[in-house]
């Protein structure tokens, strides 16, 4: 087997995946980007494990690890993303953070609160 047909395969799925992460608005849609771009790891794990003939099988093995932090990753992600669907009303990344800019200038401070008290 040659190594350039999945060195390749793994490049193009981390471009499709950063280009997602870049280019997404939706918190799910980065998820899943974010999950495209470990898969490229994993298969050029595995790729390199069996072109140098590993007799450890190392790369292999750091790819269970990789699945399993991508498993956790995405189970964490996915509870944190539907709570903010929940209390936000969106999942658009853009407006999540326009609302966290505008909602701490918008809260009145505590000194403000005296001098408006006092006047």
């Amino acid at each position: 087997m040659h190594l350039a047909y999945p060195a390749v395969l793994a490049a193009l799925l981390f471009c499709v995946g950063l280009y997602g992460v870049l280019a997404r608005r939706n918190a799910i849609l980065v998820l899943m980007s974010v999950e495209l771009m470990l898969n490229a790891v994993n298969l050029n794990l595995v790729a390199f494990d069996v072109w140098l003939r590993d007799a450890l099988h190392a790369g292999q093995a750091l790819t269970l690890f990789t699945i399993a932090i991508a498993a956790a990753e995405i189970g964490i992600g996915l509870a944190i993303v539907l709570m903010v669907y929940r209390n936000r009303g969106t999942a658009d990344v853009d407006r999540l953070r326009d609302t966290a800019e505008t909602g701490a200038a918008d809260e009145p401070q505590p000194a403000d609160e005296k001098a408006e008290a006092t006047a």
